[in-house]
């Protein structure tokens, strides 16, 4: 049953959420799943800027794995994203790769995968 499945959390009701960013690329937003959307501030990101933000997440510790993915909308291939999770919180790092200021609402879709330091 668990190959149809995958990996994740495809069946598990309230699992996922969305949230959109309320004023720019650096407003912080709050959503307690384990997984979700995130939909950016359609604000300008210069040529090669990086700009962070603040996921405030309940079910984050600071030994977890956040898998972030462009999602949808925007530029493909115009990103790069990482982040760092901490207890109850992630920063999100997004950089424009391109050459060009991009003002563009990009969905990011990410996953927390619990780790632990021992």
């Amino acid at each position: 049953l668990r190959a149809t499945l995958g990996i994740g959390y495809p069946s598990l009701v309230g699992a996922g959420g969305t949230v959109t960013q309320a004023t720019d690329k650096s407003t912080g937003v709050t959503l307690n799943t384990a997984n979700g959307l995130i939909t950016m501030n359609n604000a300008a990101l210069g040529a090669d800027a990086i700009v962070s933000f603040t996921l405030t997440n309940d079910k984050i510790k600071d030994t977890d794995f956040i898998f972030l993915q462009h999602n949808s909308a925007g530029t493909v291939g115009a990103y790069i994203l990482n982040c760092q999770p901490a207890a109850g919180t992630a920063v999100i790092n997004v950089t424009n790769l391109t050459t060009a200021s991009l003002s563009e609402a990009i969905v990011i879709r990410f996953m927390r995968f619990a780790g632990a330091s021992s």
